[in-house]
């Protein structure tokens, strides 16, 4: 396994709790979306894990590279 999938697999556990909880919050928050939780809330469920890997597979080479300033792609701070 490449560690851009390894680092994927667990991004995906945090982003996909934190796309959940936003939903939810959302949903349950707004008094015209709460009356349709029976059904938003499983849209909800099924729109975080389809979009959680798309998100965790951008984010994946930036954990892994040391320098990603795109500015100075190789700079170490000065004092």
């Amino acid at each position: 396994m490449s560690p851009r999938t390894f680092i994927t697999i667990l991004l995906s556990l945090m982003i996909n709790a934190v796309l959940f909880g936003v939903g939810a919050i959302l949903v349950l928050s707004v008094p015209a979306l709460s009356e349709q939780a029976k059904f938003l809330l499983p849209v909800v469920v099924v729109t975080s894990f389809v979009v959680t890997p798309f998100i965790a597979w951008r984010m994946a080479p930036r954990l892994r590279a040391r320098y990603w300033n795109p500015e100075h792609p190789r700079s170490v701070a000065k004092s």
